[in-house]
């Protein structure tokens, strides 16, 4: 069981209908956070028969490389490189070794105690030195690498933080500031790995250009991607990826959130130089440095959404994937929800109409944080939908749950929370106002205070957060 508090939550006090929603809706979770773990998504993309390693419909030739070298970073990654180096094991005629950045947060690192992969634990979402380490540790081994040796880049999300390494005309502490600036203005992730690409010496296809005026040995990237759309430049700012952006769109976000006087000096120069040094830009699509670089989307949370459907189609729901582009803030998102979901709440509920209907969205909210409360994105969202039905009449048994299958979300220990009928029914009896929380960013102290906060702690997965909206009438 990933959700740590499940017996909190399936309290016997609860009436029946909403027990059994609360049970389904629970049991879609656990399917959806299962169902994107790294071991079965590369256990799904990758294997190793007769000397030879498949990946997808692609396979190469392990005999022909000397040495392998595994490098990349990010919140699924730990996860990966273990199951990587269980493959490696199963043929043994390729010596290997490697590096990976990850949180510092990351469990069960015994399970790397007899490892030829090192772990290097780095701070996220704020970059931190050990995570500059890390990173040049393995720019010295492309250095170092030769044409007739293969690297592999586990690449999830989370990575364009767990993997630093700034222009040498920016120092961390600088690198930090922008970094708090961007994720406390509201931007999207994308909007923000625009920035950090063009920053960054790893980032934005600097490691495919790093390789090929090294070694140009070969490199297969394997990628879990938490990112709306699933556009591989973005997860974890796209180290092996063609950049698709430029300086010039760097420098519109930094003025769409009224940042240029905020940044710091070092950041606005460097940004400044490159808009007019066509030399500083990235590398693009038809750049050479990517002619052996072999990039391979393993995972999304399209995975996930597979899986609940089927779950929720056998429990006799009609299931709707609504939107797999759920972006904006996320308290005017929470708001739209009602309209979304009151075409279904029927006025007068008979046998005749009866139903049960499950909506399904993914993507990321973003949180333009004004209070210094705790909470996260899919928390604010779900706090808004209540403080917007405070005063309206409803005429069916519902559940939304939204969750980032992370774990953590914001500066919170949830994932996310859960809302149905009974949380409305308690913040309106205890006269609890939403709003009061919202002024504050303060959505956990809200769910904590009403016990439908979801808690799974880190699960090791990381793609798009998952919405799941059940409706029985």
């Amino acid at each position: 069981m990933y959700i740590k508090n499940t017996s909190q939550l399936l309290s016997d006090d609860l009436n029946p209908n909403q027990l059994i929603l609360r049970e389904i809706g629970l049991q879609a979770l656990e399917k959806s956070i299962y169902a994107v773990k790294p071991k079965m998504l590369m256990k799904n993309s990758v294997r190793i028969m007769k000397n030879k390693l498949f990946i997808q419909n692609d396979e190469f030739d392990l005999t022909k490389f000397n040495n392998i070298f595994i490098i990349g970073g990010g919140k699924a990654t730990a996860e990966m490189a273990l199951s990587l180096e269980r493959f490696l094991k199963s043929f043994g005629e390729v010596t290997y070794e490697g590096i990976i950045n990850i949180p510092i947060n990351t469990k069960n690192l015994d399970l790397f105690e007899n490892s030829k992969i090192k772990i290097n634990l780095a701070d996220h979402p704020i970059p931190n030195e050990q995570g500059i380490k890390g990173t040049r540790s393995m720019m010295d081994l492309i250095e170092n690498s030769k044409k007739n040796d293969l690297i592999f880049c586990l690449i999830s999300g989370g990575g364009s933080a767990l993997l630093p390494l700034p222009k040498p005309e920016i120092n961390l502490k600088d690198l930090q500031k922008i970094n708090s600036l961007l994720l406390s203005s509201g931007a999207s992730i994308h909007e923000i790995n625009i920035i950090r690409k063009h920053l960054s010496d790893f980032k934005g296809g600097n490691l495919a250009k790093k390789l090929y005026n090294s070694s140009g040995a070969t490199l297969i990237s394997l990628i879990i991607s938490d990112v709306v759309g699933d556009d591989l430049d973005s997860v974890a700012s796209g180290p092996t990826i063609p950049d698709k952006t430029t300086f010039r769109d760097a420098l519109k976000i930094i003025k769409k959130y009224s940042l240029l006087k905020k940044i710091p000096t070092s950041i606005r120069n460097y940004i400044e130089t490159g808009l007019g040094n066509q030399e500083l830009e990235n590398p693009k699509i038809n750049d050479p440095c990517f002619s052996n670089i072999h990039n391979y989307l393993i995972g999304s949370v399209s995975t996930a959404i597979k899986e609940t459907s089927s779950l929720l189609k056998q429990k006799g729901f009609k299931v709707t994937y609504f939107s797999k582009n759920v972006t904006g803030e996320a308290r005017n998102f929470g708001k739209s929800l009602f309209p979304l979901i009151s075409k279904y709440f029927d006025e007068k509920p008979n046998r005749e109409n009866s139903k049960k209907i499950a909506l399904i969205g993914s993507g990321e909210l973003t949180v333009t944080i004004k209070g210094k409360g705790v909470g996260g994105r899919n928390q604010e969202m779900l706090l808004s939908f209540l403080a917007f039905i405070m005063d309206k009449n409803y005429y069916c048994d519902f559940l939304i749950i939204g969750a980032n299958l992370d774990g953590l979300e914001g500066n919170s220990k949830a994932c996310g929370a859960l809302v149905d009928n009974t949380v409305v029914e308690q913040m309106r009896s205890k006269k609890i106002d939403p709003n009061q929380f919202l002024r504050y960013n303060d959505s956990n102290s809200f769910f904590k205070k009403l016990g439908s906060e979801l808690i799974t702690g880190p699960t090791g997965c990381n793609v798009n957060d998952l919405i799941l909206i059940l409706i029985s009438s």
